[in-house]
């Protein structure tokens, strides 16, 4: 049987913003509770009171704190490592690509600092780098085979810790701060301890700004 709670459970976390901000607190139970009931009747099929609603929201705000507190931590000492000149490429697959990133891999000084990171997917493959190797990227994979091309892009690090792994919600949390904040996520990047956002440069000193209030907020 379909409970109020569980319809009003569903109604709020099809809305980002009403989960975020029953999460945070800052929103009115008895308003929301008045905004909704009508489309919670409809699910239910039946007349609910307004203060059924507004008990359901409650509870769901109660759990969404209680779990953000339980499940995510972000260790203090969380470092931030922010990177800029940056040029994606969105590159077609083709049987000859691998040949071609194989020549690229030995054109960059890692331990110089030099940037390349390689995202494969199903039909194309994303590639990020320095902003200055761009020529030698273009030339060596074919300017025809280049689907996408985005310049001015600046990459934000979090290195964390290895449980990273097997903690859920970990990236969601960021991902939900940014979008919070309402910041554009270009790129996302991962590794097993560290997770790279790559956003535009007009976005990057905000987006820094709010994953580092994220971490002080879970680090407490």
């Amino acid at each position: 049987m379909v409970t109020v709670s569980a319809v009003v459970k569903r109604i709020v976390n099809e809305k980002p913003f009403l989960q975020e901000g029953l999460r945070q607190g800052i929103i009115s139970f008895a308003a929301l509770a008045e905004s909704i009931k009508q489309q919670v009747e409809q699910q239910l099929g039946e007349e609910v009171s307004h203060a059924a609603v507004i008990m359901a929201l409650r509870r769901h705000s109660e759990a969404l704190a209680e779990g953000e507190v339980k499940k995510i931590r972000f260790a203090p000492h969380t470092q931030l490592t922010l990177k800029t000149n940056l040029v994606y490429f969105s590159v077609k697959m083709s049987p000859q690509l691998f040949k071609r990133l194989e020549t690229l891999y030995k054109l960059f000084d890692y331990e110089a600092g030099d940037t390349f990171n390689v995202i494969h997917g199903n039909q194309e493959v994303s590639i990020v780098t320095d902003d200055k190797h761009e020529k030698e990227v273009i030339a060596t994979i074919g300017n025809g085979q280049v689907a996408t091309q985005e310049r001015n892009l600046v990459s934000i690090s979090m290195g964390l810790e290895r449980e990273f792994l097997y903690t859920p919600g970990m990236i969601f949390a960021v991902t939900r701060k940014l979008y919070w904040d309402n910041i554009n996520i270009f790129e996302l990047v991962t590794a097993a301890t560290e997770l790279t956002f790559i956003f535009h440069k007009k976005d990057a000193m905000r987006a820094y700004a709010s994953i580092q209030e994220l971490i002080e907020e879970k680090g407490q």
